[in-house]
Parts: structure tokens; C-alpha cells; sequence
């Protein structure tokens, strides 16, 4: 190679260096072996700048402390730099730390809420105010995620609050608190909570409101023995006019005083979805994957604490769930209190999908309703009548019939229906009063047999993960986002370490693992040290014949080399 081969061969390599460089800003290449994918966007992500005609930007505000004291931060960084990489040029990331930007001053009032934690520097604990949020913008428009720790949910926290942007729509959805007793800010706090974090508007809607037609999705928690007819009314016209609603309703009341049970004085709620095809019977669901409960009792002066397996708690495991239904294909599981069976009869033009089921090793209490702990021997009075799947989750989805098609507008209680017409400014002579009639356009119904695993008992058995899991993915399926539910699904399944609930199947294998851990693997280890230590006592012996054997050979031929030399 001449002088001038080897000068083209130098340029050309660095052209295609300075080539490779420019386009690494374009491309990007990740190898992520985790189940779910966890470190890698999905396609719906991917294909996020199709709807985006402006430039988003991306801003994650962290504090340089957090970075260098922990990973996490440089993992929701990657993260987030693919959603640019990906975009075409039409989303832009910027990382900052509040301290060097100094935009601390301003950065909670854009959202951004400091964190204090404990950090490892030099040997020393201490505890650091540190920032790690991130804030959207999209022309005038802005979203904020105002604590970010975790790969959890943050391909969904980003990609709905980016699609909300761009589409210029509020994720909204209404709450009917329907027992009188509970409050949205006390019993479902937890809820509505997660609720706004992951992006929604959450409207309170006060039973005998007007429930507005053009409201994305309506939550009714409880009510089947205090909503009156007006109140169903109101939910049925929204319902046949394209409303999507959830309904977590019990068919047994629980007196949290004196875990008395008593089946549910229903004022039409439950007959309201018999009507939709979904039928929830005045029971008590108990299984083998239960929950434990802790409670009291008195012995004298004693208290005596007691923790017992509690068959009314029910561990839906992951298989439970209906891995053909968007909501449940990627099932974590559920917790349920005191939950009710559903039996499916969709009408014509309705489609029914059960969403959830218990273990095989179910049952009821049907005619012996109870719930305190101390009888516990008599929860399986009606087990061998009973036992098999019960159903506790299902889905809905078509035109449904109305349940007043053709009645008259129903008068609220305690409210006449002259007083009711008199005040809608009907000035009908006490006629009754009719509504316009609904156009119908298909909607969807889910209907969980049970309230309390939506509000403040999920804390019971540090059941929020799985339960508000569950609940957002119910909020975005009703809002028709799909997409959305999907990449929820995407996140990493912990599971329980109890999955096995057959108590022979446990114990056999319980008892194979202790053998296999105690007598096994020591033998195996004992007999693979003999074998080797025989193997090598064996390859020296070998070693030492041939050696001895090539120094007689060569004793052999030094006597005879002697003797010829004689």
C-alpha cells in the first residue's frame, strides 16, 4: 500500500466516523431482555409523533444529589430519550437540575413537589430535599408529573398525558358515591388520588345530579340500598345514550362494628343491571386464596390478638383473569372484602366477558350469611352445595335496553311528582313528566361484585398496587383508550409468594422442597466431592504407574547400555 492509498483509506474512515456520529442522533438500538419489556417503550409510544404536529418537549427536572447517589434517575433519562429518538424530530428532551438552572425558586409552582430522602455520601446518612418530576409542553399547553421514582407507570404517565396534549381533550371521569355513608375525600381518597396522578379531571357528580351526556366515563361506587329510582334514572338515560359506567356494587352489607351480615335491601340498582344482563346475588363469596385478617378479643382483662386466614378476603391470583380481554390480559391480580357472585345473561345485541374469576376452590354462603371471625368453623356450612369458579368481574359492551323507555321522568324521594314537575319549570297541571327520548348509541359496562376494594380496606393488606392498578386501566378502557390499557399491561408482574392455595398441593410440595433443599442437594454435593476426589486419586495412581514404568525402562536400558559397554 503506496502513501496515497493509505491517506484516501484515513479520510474515508473518517468519513464514515463523522457519518456514524450524525446519525446517531436518528437511530437507536436497545437490548432489553426483561419480560415485559420494561426498559423499552411499546409501538404506541413509538408511533406518538403521527399525532403530533407541533414539537413537544419533554423536561425532567432531577437534582444532580439523586443522580449520583442512585441508578433510577439515569433510567428514567434513557427512558425518556427514546420517546425523542423514536418521535422524528417532533419530541424534544431536556434534562435540568433545579440547583444549576436555578429554577428552584420557580419549579413547585409549575408542579414539580421536592422530595426529602436519605443519601449515602462519604460514608455519611444524610437527608436531601431533592426534585425528580417531569414537566410536558405542547404549544400553549402543559401536563406535569410531579414525583417520578420508578419505571412503573412511566411509559403511561408520559404517553397519556402526551396524547392529551396533542388531541387537546381532558381525561375526564365522573364519581357517584352511592352509599350514604361514605365520602369521595375520606373512603375513596386512595382512588381519587391516583385518579389525578395518572391525568384525570375527577368530577364529583352528587346522587340526582344530571350526569352530563358528553362526561367520557362515570364511576358508581355502592349505592344498590340508597340510590332511589330518580338517581337510576338518571344513570340509565346517560347509560342507553353511549355513557360507560363502572359499577362496584355489594350484594351483602358488612357492619364494620360487629361484622354483622345481612343481604342488601336493594332499591332497583340491582334489578337496573339484571336489566344490562349482569346479574349480582345477594351472597358471600369465600375461597382458598384468601387474605389474612388481624382482630381482637377479650379474655377477661386480656386482649388477644389473633391472625387467621380469612376465606371473605379474596386473593384473586393473575390466572383468574381473562387473558382475552384487553383489561385483564396482562391480570396482576385483585384483592376483594366481602365480595358477591355475578351471573352473565346479556341480552340481544349485547356482548358479555367475564373479566375475573376465583380459584376452583370457592364457595358460598347463599342462606347463611355470616362474617365474624370467631365462627369461623361455620364458614363452610354450604361448601360441598357450592364449591366451584365463581365470577366476580365482568364487562359489557353493545346498545343496552332502557329500563324507562317510554316512562315517565321518576320524582326524587320525598319529592312529589307534582312538586318534581313544578320544580323542572313544567307547568303540566301535575301531569307527569316526560324526557326527550335517547338516541341510543353502544356503550360499556364493567361491574366488579364489590365496594370496599375500591376504597380505604385495600390498605388492609397493602392491596393498592393491584387494586388502582386495575381501577386506572378500568378508567382508560371506558374511556376508550385501548392503547393506554395496553401499555399498563406492559409492567412487570410481582405475584404473591402464597399462589398455591390447594393446602395438600402446598404441603406436598412444601415437603418435596424440603427434601430436595436438606437431603438432596447435600448428597448430591457430597457424592459429587467423592467422585471427584476418587476421579483424581484414580487419574494419580495412573500417573504414578506410568512414571514408575518409564523409570524402569529406563533403569532396564542403562544396565544394558553398561553391559554392552563391558
Amino acid at each position: 500500500m503506496n502513501r496515497n492509498q493509505a491517506r484516501i483509506i484515513a479520510l474515508l474512515s473518517a468519513a464514515v466516523i463523522l457519518l456514524l456520529f450524525l446519525l446517531s442522533g436518528r437511530l437507536w438500538v436497545r437490548l432489553d431482555l426483561t419480560k415485559n419489556k420494561a426498559y423499552t417503550i411499546s409501538e404506541v409510544s413509538k408511533s406518538l409523533y403521527r399525532d403530533i404536529d407541533d414539537q413537544v418537549t419533554v423536561t425532567y427536572f432531577v437534582s444532580e444529589r439523586l443522580s449520583k447517589s442512585h441508578p433510577m434517575p439515569g433510567e428514567i433519562g434513557d427512558l425518556l430519550r427514546e420517546y425523542a429518538a423514536h418521535s422524528r424530530g417532533k419530541i424534544r428532551f431536556i434534562q435540568k437540575d433545579p440547583a444549576k438552572e436555578e429554577v428552584s425558586s420557580g419549579i413547585e409552582e409549575i408542579g414539580i413537589i421536592p422530595q426529602q430522602i436519605q443519601l449515602v455520601e462519604k460514608n455519611e446518612v444524610t437527608v436531601a430535599t431533592v426534585y425528580s418530576g417531569i414537566l410536558i409542553e405542547y404549544l400553549d399547553r402543559e401536563s406535569v408529573i410531579p414525583v417520578v421514582f420508578s419505571l412503573d407507570t412511566l411509559e403511561y404517565d408520559v404517553s397519556s398525558r402526551i396524547r392529551a396534549l396533542v388531541r387537546n381533550v381532558e381525561r375526564e371521569i365522573g364519581i357517584i358515591v352511592g352509599d350514604a355513608h361514605k365520602q369521595l375525600n375520606s373512603e375513596y381518597g386512595r382512588l381519587y388520588g391516583e385518579l389525578v396522578y395518572s391525568g384525570f379531571k375527577v368530577r364529583q357528580i352528587n346522587p340526582g345530579e344530571e350526569i352530563p351526556a358528553s362526561l367520557p366515563a362515570l364511576f358508581v361506587l355502592g349505592g344498590a340500598g340508597d340510590l332511589d329510582e330518580y338517581c337510576q334514572y338518571l344513570i340509565d338515560r346517560y347509560i342507553t345514550g353511549g355513557g360507560n359506567v363502572f359499577f362496584a356494587l355489594d350484594g351483602v352489607l358488612i357492619d364494620m362494628g360487629s361484622l354483622e351480615a345481612r343481604a342488601v335491601q336493594d332499591k332497583g340498582l340491582l334489578a337496573l343491571l339484571a336489566n344490562y344482563g349482569v346479574v349480582l346475588r345477594p351472597a358471600l363469596v369465600l375461597d382458598r386464596t384468601s387474605l389474612t385478617m388481624r382482630f381482637q378479643t377479650q379474655s377477661g382483662y386480656a386482649t388477644i390478638i389473633q391472625t387467621i386466614r380469612y376465606p371473605q378476603w379474596l386473593g384473586i391470583r393473575e390466572d383468574g383473569g381473562n387473558p382475552d380481554q384487553p383489561l385483564t390480559a396482562h391480570f396482576d391480580g385483585i384483592d376483594l372484602y366481602w365480595a358477591s357472585p355475578l351471573e352473565l345473561y346479556p341480552p340481544p345485541g349485547v356482548d358479555g366477558e367475564i373479566l375475573f374469576t376465583t380459584s376452583g376452590q370457592a364457595w358460598l354462603q347463599d342462606e347463611w350469611l355470616m362474617a365474624n371471625p370467631l365462627y369461623l368453623e361455620y364458614f363452610e356450612e354450604e361448601a360441598e352445595e357450592t364449591r366451584g369458579t365463581k365470577i366476580l368481574g365482568a364487562s359489557l359492551s353493545g346498545i343496552f335496553p332502557g329500563a324507562y323507555e317510554g316512562m315517565p321522568r321518576p320524582p326524587r324521594d320525598g319529592v312529589s311528582s307534582i312538586e318534581g314537575a313544578a320544580s323542572d319549570d313544567v307547568s303540566s297541571g301535575g301531569e307527569a313528566l316526560y324526557d326527550p327520548p335517547v338516541v341510543k348509541k353502544p356503550s360499556r359496562i364493567i361491574v366488579v361484585g364489590d365496594t370496599d376494594f375500591a376504597g380505604a380496606m385495600m390498605q388492609s393488606n397493602r392491596s393498592e398496587e393491584r387494586n388502582l392498578g386495575f381501577l386506572i386501566k378500568v378508567a382508560d378502557w371506558l374511556s376508550n383508550d385501548e392503547d393506554m390499557v395496553a401499555i399498563r399491561g406492559r409492567e412487570g408482574m410481582v405475584g404473591r409468594l402464597d399462589r398455591i392455595a390447594d393446602e395438600e398441593k402446598r404441603d406436598m410440595l412444601m415437603s418435596l422442597s424440603r427434601t430436595i433443599n436438606t437431603i438432596v442437594i447435600p448428597l448430591g454435593v457430597i457424592a459429587a466431592g467423592l467422585f471427584f476426589v476418587l476421579r483424581r486419586r484414580a487419574k494419580t495412581a495412573k500417573e504414578r504407574r506410568l512414571s514408575d514404568g518409564a523409570t524402569s525402562t529406563e533403569g532396564e536400558a542403562s544396565v544394558e547400555d553398561r553391559a554392552s559397554g563391558v
